[in-house]
């Protein structure tokens, strides 16, 4: 029974219940997407960043079987220092709680934990989407058609900058998510604030994001809804100077004969490496970011609702 495979913790259990906002984490930054002490340190800021925004934070894994939502500080740094963590996605989420395995949630698995314990909005760094060369590779994240069937708001700086955004937006466009550019007209680049891609919805306000998803419940529209949120401008790299070191690392993952849920990992560390550590600092500050916008939309969520 689900009873015995979720496990809430007090805090957000005692919030839900309440009806008070509540905010989903994923745990694949933790274990794949920073190095060690970053991965802890910055999973307690976004963490921080949640509850400065008025709502608990319910950062979501698999420990040996168990699908926790949220986990204490003992429990997230038991999980930065780990090895051989497995990364979950959908198809491999089962597999790690029945087999009693420990592993990080991907957006995908995340959205679905998070739809299960009855959380409706979700903060992460970007996306997953169609990689470049997908034509060839079939390189398409399970994070698309979790978007277009799991109904949870994602507040992400747009598309991880790896990817093909064009493709990726066309992807969503298909299967009917709301892509909404938060307070612009261009959607995000991960690293940069823009891509030179329009946004196609825009929203400037907490309260029309509530009455927005709103009017999706009253209607049965099913899925989620990606809002998108530029990193702050104090901390972003501009798309002119990222895309060549992408490109440059795109080929040599490529050389190295890199595939699957292993190339995004790869790809963040090699350019990681060419930007002197800057894509670090730009990658903790858009994550921040956006645990504070969906703090606020998930506060006004809770207010729609009283």
């Amino acid at each position: 029974m689900l009873a015995d495979r979720l496990a809430v913790a007090p805090d957000v259990a005692a919030a839900l219940a309440d009806g008070r906002p509540v905010v989903a984490l994923e745990s694949t930054i933790v274990t794949h997407g920073l190095p060690w002490p970053d991965n802890v340190a910055t999973a307690r800021a976004v963490e921080a960043a949640v509850r400065a925004g008025g709502a608990v934070p319910a950062t979501i894994a698999v420990i040996d079987g168990r699908l926790r939502i949220g986990l204490d500080d003992t429990a997230l740094e038991a999980l930065a220092r780990a090895g051989s963590v497995m990364k979950l996605s959908r198809a491999d989420l089962a597999f790690a709680v029945g087999l009693g395995r420990t592993g990080s949630t991907t957006v995908a698995a995340t959205m679905i934990a998070a739809h299960l314990a009855g959380i409706e909005v979700f903060a992460t760094g970007g996306i997953g989407g169609v990689h470049r060369g997908a034509e060839t590779s079939f390189d398409v994240s399970a994070d698309l058609d979790e978007l277009a069937r799991t109904p949870v708001a994602v507040v992400s700086a747009g598309a991880k900058a790896i990817l093909d955004l064009p493709k990726t937006l066309e992807v969503l466009e298909t299967r009917g998510v709301p892509v909404i550019g938060w307070k612009t007209d261009d959607f995000p680049a991960f690293w940069s604030r823009a891509s030179g891609l329009p946004a196609p919805l825009r929203l400037d306000d907490p309260a029309d994001f509530a009455t927005f998803w709103a009017a999706r419940r009253d209607l049965g529209t099913t899925g989620g809804v990606l809002v998108a949120n530029p990193v702050p401008a104090a901390d972003e790299i501009p798309r002119g100077e990222i895309e060549a070191i992408v490109a440059a690392a795109q080929a040599r993952a490529e050389a190295e004969g890199v595939r699957g849920k292993a190339v995004t990992p790869r790809l963040l560390a090699l350019i990681l490496e060419a930007t002197a550590g800057r894509s670090l600092v730009t990658n903790r500050a858009l994550i921040l970011s956006n645990a504070a916008v969906a703090a606020s939309l998930a506060v006004a969520l809770s207010a729609a609702r009283a």
